[in-house]
């Protein structure tokens, strides 16, 4: 026997929780998440769980600010610590176009009323006293920045909209979703059908394949990302503050203080793509094989850059696979072809835009409207066909970017 819901979300990581809380928000609590495994399973749970107010883009910044805000909201409603650490942010200059880039959007953030402001060398070691400035410009600090546990940011959202009504299965792979002929939306799950007449895909790298048989081809794809975590520094534990995330163009990738040690996440100039025709079905909260010997140019300039790094060894070293499309913009909205049909994937900053992404789309929902422009995340801008070997060489190469200024795109964790 089929059971109704008036949503259904596919996809239990943090944007799917996002978008369910979002919907408890406004009030439409009778709504199922499914989810294969467990929350947080694909790349939230090894997430950094970076949140950064930087953008370049007032629309996209909006994502970035309301992540934080849901975030925290979602912790008092629901009493689980979201573990956010206010470290604040600095994002290196080190050519006079980046900071002139910097320096470009301090009207942008004014007009947000989100602290900002362009730091010299001086400061900047005064705020991060391992760093090495050599050829540092300046840099863009955002004191509010800093990172949550993304498990327990995940957790809070589900555990809020579950008060409030909703209901989530675990362990219930979907095996096919549908559109009926009076077009409502059959989803197929261990067993159990469901019908609605608003279904929101947010499986991440899993989406193509879902949507696939529906005749839609969305190209998004899987890429790895290495993560490093290094042993404790003394110096980091008598230091009595936490250090400001940094983020470097030259690496490129970020550093920032985790417990005593270090986090340094790294954006390869030579990226891998994985499992580009299909993810393994038993794929679910693994991690892939680490490759150290490719980030080795990376790693010695972050080493230049923080020389307390040559100083640790290597604690843990994390390859997990992150989802992009061709543009580097998440997949945000309805999808045309398909009424009743929205997408919620393809965030390679999930963490730093999933609790905005979440408010974004339910507001949509609900009203009908979104609550501000954001074409950029629109899905209908790959309504045309794409060859996967195009969509996958777009992916790395903006993956191999990093933090290459300026950009109208989403930022890098």
């Amino acid at each position: 026997m089929s059971q109704n819901y008036q949503a259904v979300v596919i996809g239990g990581g943090i944007v799917g929780c996002s978008v369910l809380y979002g919907l408890a928000e406004r009030g439409i609590t009778d709504t199922l998440l499914i989810e294969k495994n467990e929350l947080t399973a694909g790349s939230t749970w090894h997430a950094a769980g970076n949140c950064t107010h930087f953008g370049h883009d007032a629309e996209i910044t909006q994502l970035y600010i309301n992540s934080l805000k849901t975030y925290e909201r979602a912790q008092a409603d629901s009493g689980q610590n979201v573990g956010f650490h206010k470290t604040g942010s600095l994002r290196l200059a080190s050519k006079p176009e980046e900071l002139a880039a910097y320096q470009s959007l301090v009207p942008m953030y004014e007009q947000l009323g989100i602290p900002y402001s362009i730091v010299d060398p001086e400061q900047i070691k005064k705020l991060h006293p391992f760093i090495n400035v050599e050829g540092v410009l300046g840099a863009a600090h955002t004191p509010d920045d800093g990172h949550v546990d993304p498990t327990g940011a995940t957790h809070a959202l589900a555990a809020s909209a579950r008060s409030r009504g909703a209901k989530i299965l675990r362990q219930h792979p979907v095996d096919a979703i549908e559109q009926l002929t009076d077009g409502s939306w059959k989803v197929l799950a261990k067993g159990q059908e469901f019908t609605t007449e608003i279904l929101i895909v947010a499986t991440s790298f899993w989406a193509r394949e879902m949507l696939l048989p529906l005749g839609i081809d969305m190209p998004l794809y899987a890429l790895e990302h290495h993560e490093i975590v290094t042993d404790a520094h003394e110096s980091v534990k008598g230091l009595g503050w936490e250090l400001p995330t940094v983020r470097d163009p030259i690496i490129p990738g970020n550093v920032r203080q985790e417990g005593n040690g270090f986090l340094i996440g790294i954006y390869e100039p030579q990226p891998k793509s994985w499992n580009t025709e299909g993810i393994p079905p038993e794929f679910g909260q693994e991690l892939l094989a680490p490759d150290l010997e490719r980030l080795m140019d990376n790693l010695e300039t972050a080493m230049w850059r923080f020389p307390v790094l040559a100083e640790v060894g290597v604690k843990v070293a994390n390859n997990g696979p992150l989802c992009y499309a061709p543009d580097g913009m998440p997949v945000l909205g309805p999808i045309s072809s398909h009424p009743g049909l929205w997408m919620a994937s393809g965030f390679h900053v999930g963490i730093g835009t999933g609790g905005g992404a979440g408010q974004f789309l339910s507001d949509w929902i609900v009203n009908g409207t979104p609550p501000y422009a954001l074409h950029s995340v629109h899905p209908d801008r790959f309504a045309n066909p794409m060859s996967r070997e195009e969509a996958v060489r777009q992916c790395l190469s903006h993956y191999a970017a990093g933090y290459a200024t300026p950009k109208n795109d989403l930022e890098v964790a």
